[in-house]
């Protein structure tokens, strides 16, 4: 089974120069989370913080370690003695899901969610179960399949959340597109053999547009519709 078309339309807008225009022929669509559809990023950092403030850790270890889209407990392993892991990852679990009231859905978010057919999209999160169904009622998100930390043995970069998310939709992975913030999570979905969408919320677009199929600002820059033959297709920029 082949994959995706990738297009380039001449004359396309600024925004979308160095990407593709239109993904066709995808019959999965997996979303990240944070970053993507809900903005966290300020209640992530806060967090973080004030977990590093009571483990003692400086801030500039922190920073050096601390990347958007990856696991927690991969962050924490480089942190903390590895008898202390376990309270770590709990403990900055519990801080993220004491401060998910209150977050905000991302531009374009609940537009696309609602133009893809119930059983074709499913997220795909770094997080763990506990906090990402934490943000997701926050916002009143239902995703019909979720990918979470402690579903997979390895989580982004590596393919295995979303190899896992597109057989939860019963599809060939290399037939989904993949909608992302964080270049951890474009590796993880080039990867996998999907169409990579970058939305640079959190990462530059000049670092999305060397990994990603397509980049655009946020999601309310993007349409995906159904064709006539159940295929779906995603077109940036208008």
């Amino acid at each position: 089974m082949g994959g995706v078309t990738r297009t380039r339309p001449a004359g396309r807008p600024p925004a979308c120069l160095d990407s593709v225009p239109v993904i066709a022929d995808v019959e999965g669509v997996l979303f990240d989370m944070d970053g993507t559809l809900v903005d966290s990023g300020p209640v992530v950092e806060e967090c973080w913080a004030a977990w590093a403030s009571e483990y003692a850790i400086a801030d500039e270890r922190l920073a050096s370690v601390l990347g958007h889209g990856i696991p927690a407990r991969q962050i924490v392993e480089q942190l903390v003695p590895s008898g202390e892991v376990a309270d770590a990852v709990a403990r900055i679990e519990q801080l993220e899901i004491d401060r998910a009231s209150g977050l905000m859905v991302l531009p374009g978010a609940e537009e696309v969610l609602a133009s893809v057919p119930q059983d074709r999209w499913a997220i795909v999160t770094s997080c763990t179960r506990p906090l990402a169904e934490a943000r997701l009622k926050a916002v009143g998100m239902h995703p019909p399949a979720l990918v979470t930390a402690d579903d997979v043995q390895r989580g982004k970069p590596d393919p295995a959340p979303f190899v896992r998310g597109a057989a939860m939709l019963g599809v060939d992975p290399r037939r989904c597109a993949v909608f992302e913030d964080a270049p951890a999570g474009i590796a993880a979905g080039n990867a996998a053999g999907a169409a990579t969408v970058a939305v640079a919320t959190t990462s530059d677009a000049a670092e999305l547009r060397a990994v990603a199929d397509m980049v655009v600002p946020d999601l309310s820059w993007l349409s995906v519709r159904e064709e006539a033959g159940g295929q779906l297709r995603v077109a940036a920029c208008g």
